[in-house]
């Protein structure tokens, strides 16, 4: 019953996160803060990680293909497979719920316990929508940083690749072209869009509903990366079953 009470109160939250608007003036304000703290800010680390997964792909995909039959231009088809389909959107999703949704989490609840809050509502303004809008906005952005992701996976991986000797430059580049599907792009986007939107929504729902003091700001935002991940696998699932079956 906690649960339905919970997605019931996450369905609410929602829909009056679309009531009485904030003014532009001030709204753009909020998005333009919100696109450097959540998208810009993300970059450096998505990079990071992106690039060497990519690698770590690579190298764990070339020691596996030990039969002289198999070409080796199989190695480059398999790591734009992986980082299109799964890595990019999926798991940098996941990791993006420990850093953008306990900053969500982190910095709404502080302003509930700081009572900050209150004062917005005192002053007439709809704070979910001044909160919470603003994030959705500037996380549509998302995908640009997924496809940073992806370029950068498969560089590491080509990078790795040829470094590591386990193809030649020429292997690798064909297997990134093999049976290349367009609508794998469109897939991965439609996902990444559909977790932005949780990204920005979930750990924005228990950073608004928290009680307590600063040790509950903490244990909010431990749930938070928590059902941001469920949310994120589970809908993953569903996408993949309805897009690609």
């Amino acid at each position: 019953m906690q649960y339905l009470h919970n997605f019931g109160a996450y369905f609410l939250m929602v829909i009056e996160m679309f009531r009485k608007p904030t003014k532009w003036s001030v709204m753009k304000k909020l998005i333009l803060k919100d696109i450097d703290d959540l998208v810009i800010g993300s970059i450096g680390i998505v990079s990071f990680i992106a690039f060497f997964v990519g690698g770590v792909i690579t190298i764990q995909t070339a020691l596996n293909i030990d039969n002289p039959l198999i070409p080796k231009s199989l190695v480059g088809f398999a790591t734009r497979q992986s980082i299109l389909l799964e890595f990019a959107p999926t798991f940098i999703s996941i990791i993006m719920a420990g850093k953008v949704g306990s900053f969500i989490t982190s910095s709404i609840g502080t302003m509930r316990v700081t009572e900050q809050i209150d004062a917005l509502e005192v002053m007439g303004i709809n704070s979910i929508n001044y909160l919470i809008l603003p994030k959705v906005v500037a996380l549509t952005l998302y995908p640009f940083v997924i496809s940073i992701a992806m370029f950068l996976g498969i560089f590491g991986g080509y990078t790795a690749c040829v470094l590591g000797g386990y193809a030649t430059s020429e292997d690798f580049i064909t297997g990134v072209q093999l049976d290349f599907i367009p609508f794998h792009i469109v897939y991965a986007f439609l996902k990444t869009f559909v977790f932005a939107f949780i990204l920005a929504t979930v750990p924005s729902y228990y950073g608004y509903y928290m009680k307590g003091g600063a040790l509950e700001v903490g244990q909010a935002s431990t749930s938070s990366f928590v059902w941001t991940s469920v949310a994120i696998i589970l809908l993953n699932y569903i996408l993949t079953q309805l897009l690609l079956s």
